[in-house]
């Protein structure tokens, strides 16, 4: 877990793409915040590896979001009770539920379908927030620990040098 959030820290302070980072925090969002054994999760699966993220934002924010969900799902439930119950929408679910596909994925549970849609209407406006958040958090933050004396220091000793240098023969991982 240190390790995880050592990596997402590395990449939040290198030249990754702030897009790869805000990406993989917002399919974490679905991932974790939806029931794990769903159909959707397997598209996300396959968007996460298809897509280039950053898996180790993608790893600690689905742990973040899956201990979230636990505390959201009364409201999950709720939300889901009351769009499966919405009598334009009876029709809807009623044929949707007729096909295979459907039923697999197991919309008719209201907290599936409470928590997959709230995920999927906060999904742009979050990995906009995430990706506005990134690129401030380094023109300012990270900027400003740069120029401290004590990160200036810590550059100047004979360890941080010999971190460098084993850091370049490890390679970008």
């Amino acid at each position: 877990m240190i390790k995880i959030f050592l990596k997402l820290i590395k990449a939040l302070n290198s030249d990754t793409d702030p897009h790869q980072i805000s990406l993989a925090l917002g399919f974490a969002m679905i991932m974790g915040l939806t029931p794990l054994l769903s159909l959707h999760n397997l598209l996300v699966l396959l968007l996460i590896f298809t897509l280039r993220i950053n898996i180790s934002s993608f790893i600690l924010g689905f742990l973040v979001f899956s201990g979230a969900a636990y505390l959201l799902d009364p409201i999950f439930h709720k939300l889901g009770f009351m769009i499966l119950t919405l009598p334009p929408l009876k029709g809807v679910w009623t044929e949707l539920y007729n096909m295979t596909i459907f039923r697999i994925e197991n919309f008719n549970n209201s907290l599936v379908m409470g928590s997959l849609f709230l995920s999927m209407v906060l999904f742009i406006p979050f990995v906009l927030l995430m990706n506005m958040l990134i690129k401030r958090y380094r023109e300012k933050v990270l900027k400003w620990v740069e120029k401290s004396r004590i990160i200036q220091g810590l550059k100047a000793t004979k360890i941080y040098r010999l971190y460098e240098v084993i850091s370049e023969i490890g390679g970008a991982s």
